[in-house]
């Protein structure tokens, strides 16, 4: 399999984290979004025609975009994916989560401090990110300052995909000092067998 990626993307390190936990070979394809590399006419035509990264080419040739949908497919019959109904349904809340509350705030900030540059009217809109940022990790902290992990007793999928873009939050100038719970967590992932950091390829 191919995973079609940006290397310095949270949501791309998603997949090759999942995919280095589990040992799983795959071939990594890298793209420069800041240059526009994937909004080429092949791209979009051929790999995902919403020009995003990543995307997961199967060895049948189909393609899965989004993020949390390949560490869906990625994760079935392990229990990084539940069989329990209830256990799948808050692994569920919490990408749901990830992808509407936290990504928006704590990515966006890392990306305008460390990829993209500051965008227009920054001194309005980088305080309004900083607050939601703020108020996704508190409830991160609410569940993790006394639970080792999001779902259940072990690591799932949740963990992964609110791990990205959490651990680089300093890189988005978002102090993570104060959040006891989410350094605990963040030190447990780190140091699960087979971990690699997001600048790894394989």
């Amino acid at each position: 399999m191919i995973l079609h990626d940006f290397l310095p993307s949270g949501n791309g390190y998603k997949a090759r984290l999942l995919l280095a936990l589990r040992g799983q070979a795959f071939e990594l394809k890298e793209y420069d979004i800041t240059r526009g590399e994937t909004r080429t006419a092949d791209f979009t035509g051929r790999i995902n025609a919403n020009g995003r990264i990543p995307v997961l080419e199967l060895d049948d040739g189909r393609m899965l975009p989004e993020s949390n949908a390949i560490l869906m497919f990625l994760a079935e019959g392990t229990a990084l994916w539940p069989d329990d109904a209830w256990e799948r349904a808050q692994v569920m809340q919490w990408l749901f989560f990830e992808q509407y509350e936290h990504e928006p705030t704590i990515a966006v900030l890392r990306s305008w401090f460390g990829v993209k540059g500051l965008p227009e009217h920054a001194d309005i809109l980088v305080p309004m990110k900083q607050a939601g940022a703020d108020k996704a990790l508190k409830v991160m902290e609410q569940r993790l300052s006394d639970h080792d992990w999001l779902v259940g007793d072990g690591l799932t999928i949740a963990d992964i995909a609110l791990y990205a873009y959490t651990h680089v939050a300093p890189e988005g100038r978002i102090d993570l000092a104060p959040f006891a719970g989410i350094n605990r967590w963040l030190a447990r992932i780190s140091a699960l067998p087979g971990y690699v950091p997001i600048t790894w390829k394989p």
